[in-house]
């Protein structure tokens, strides 16, 4: 049996200061790296969990702690009152600024964005459609991502009349019971990627509620999460350069 996949916390220095991220080596050589983004509640045990999955997927996979900002940290799942302190000095100039940062730390482990993929959760999902928009990647995926097509902060306006600029091929899972992303605007993005100029997909789970992938939530949705990650693993072996083509 192998060796369980362990991670280790760096530090990666960015335009706005240091920022630590989590990391996670695959046992052998890489066939290619994966940014992880977290949830709004920060680079916690379960984001650590799932970029040690990619590890163990063969990636070299890296969770950058977005919240540096403000000092960092998480939040325990539900507790939105201390969410909201987290995104204090939060922009998407500064979210992109530090995607890039982890980036280099992909190439420094010798990923090219190429063989690059990004997935993000909750929050991350909607990071998932920005970084698409102005980066060019292999792929990237996005969970359960709010705020594309109806925006929830001042700060991070809504994406979805951009889809024609989208440079990154993008995936796109959500829950039907997801009382925050309602099905129409699930509905009104498919519509809207239909002329985006790089591959798209969006897919809907008829049982599945927001947070649906996350195994410490109640809201974990065995089924639906097993067939996200496997879609997931699929797009990237389908889009990132040089794996298992």
């Amino acid at each position: 049996m192998p060796e369980p996949i362990s991670g280790t916390t760096d530090t990666l220095q960015t335009g706005d200061g240091p920022m630590a991220c989590y990391v996670a080596q695959p046992s052998e050589r890489a066939q290619g790296g994966v940014v992880v983004i977290q949830e709004a509640f920060g680079v916690n045990a379960h984001i650590e969990d799932v970029t040690r999955r990619f590890a163990s997927a063969g990636y070299l996979a890296v969770a950058p702690y977005l919240f540096h900002r403000a000092g960092g940290g998480t939040a325990p799942y539900g507790d939105f009152a201390k969410v909201i302190p987290l995104y204090e000095g939060l922009t998407d100039e500064g979210i992109l600024t530090d995607v890039d940062a982890a980036r280099d730390r992909l190439r420094e482990g010798g990923v090219t964005d190429e063989q690059t993929g990004l997935v993000g959760f909750c929050f991350g999902g909607r990071v998932s459609f920005l970084v698409a928009l102005e980066r060019t990647l292999g792929a990237a995926v996005g969970f359960y991502g709010g705020g594309i097509v109806t925006p929830r902060f001042p700060q991070f306006p809504a994406l979805i009349d951009r889809g024609e600029e989208l440079e990154t091929p993008w995936l796109g899972l959500f829950g039907d019971r997801d009382e925050s992303i309602p099905v129409e605007d699930v509905e009104r993005l498919r519509a809207e990627l239909a002329r985006a100029p790089v591959p798209t997909e969006v897919v809907r789970y008829a049982d599945a509620a927001h947070g649906f992938h996350c195994d410490v939530r109640e809201s974990y949705a065995e089924t639906a999460a097993k067939d996200a990650w496997a879609r997931t693993l699929a797009w990237f072996d389908h889009h990132l350069a040089g794996v298992r083509s």
